[in-house]
């Protein structure tokens, strides 16, 4: 498997799909998920041309698993290592997730120079409900800042039940598939950074079309989280995807992969 080094020296996996002369798009994962979690969308962006890059980001996958000292930070750093390591340009940039906002943290810090437009897929920039944000994590707020996350990821009550997810359900298992469920010390570390933080103002800065998708029945927070997130940026869209949870990418990649594909098109 092809790899690359980090700043820091740690070892990052990726693997390449497609055409080696087109658009790069750069797959980064959620939490804790594998880059083998972009199974629905690699043979969709190979077929429309596409150099597809499904990186797994240090403590994912086959990369290295430092104990700790990974945050939001450091994430953004090795996006970097990845986009300069292989000297890509005109990049798309496509998170899921914690992923998303890692494509905030990398902006923020390296700017768009290398980048052509970026893709959030269910993911609040802002996780910490208050009076001007009502588009964070379901029951997080100022009271229980610094314990919400202590021990995981709470459950919520919202969105379908897994056992009511059919082949919605069928299709997440596949991709999370072998994917460690339970969090060492240095991950729950990460999740509270993660939760902590707001990448709002790197939205509103980031100088590139955007384009924000949300499952219609995310169990994690309202989906109207990404039409308020695209009223930040300059050049965003919205788009919500109907009878589809968090994991919007593998729960109907049949829609995600053709929403995304349009929008990108024009791009």
């Amino acid at each position: 498997m092809p790899s690359l080094t980090a700043d820091d020296g740690v070892r990052l996996d990726y693997t390449e799909y497609g055409d080696p002369a087109g658009r790069p798009a750069v797959l980064i994962a959620g939490f804790k998920a594998p880059a083998t979690t972009w199974r629905y969308q690699v043979p969709a962006f190979a077929d429309a041309g596409y150099r597809v890059l499904a990186v797994d980001l240090r403590g994912h996958g086959t990369s290295e698993h430092p104990e700790y000292g990974v945050d939001m930070v450091r994430r953004g750093r090795d996006v970097a290592a990845v986009l300069e390591g292989l000297d890509l340009r005109d990049a798309v940039l496509v998170g899921g997730s914690m992923g998303a906002n890692t494509i905030w943290s990398f902006l923020a810090q390296s700017g768009a120079e290398r980048v052509a437009a970026a893709v959030s897929i269910d993911q609040t920039p802002k996780m910490l409900n208050d009076d001007g944000w009502p588009y964070g994590f379901y029951g997080y707020d100022a009271a229980n800042r610094d314990t919400y996350f202590a021990t995981g990821i709470p459950e919520t009550g919202h969105g379908t039940p897994m056992a009511k997810r059919g082949l919605r359900l069928v299709r997440l298992m596949t991709a999370m598939k072998g994917m460690n469920r339970e969090f060492t010390p240095g991950e729950l570390a990460l999740l509270h950074d993660h939760a902590v933080a707001d990448w709002r103002p790197a939205i509103a800065s980031a100088g590139i079309p955007l384009l924000f998708v949300a499952g219609a029945e995310s169990e994690y927070w309202p989906s109207g989280h990404a039409a308020a997130s695209a009223a930040l940026a300059t050049d965003a869209t919205a788009v919500v995807l109907d009878d589809d949870g968090h994991a919007a990418n593998m729960e109907q990649p049949k829609a995600f992969n053709k929403a995304v594909l349009e929008w990108l098109a024009g791009r």
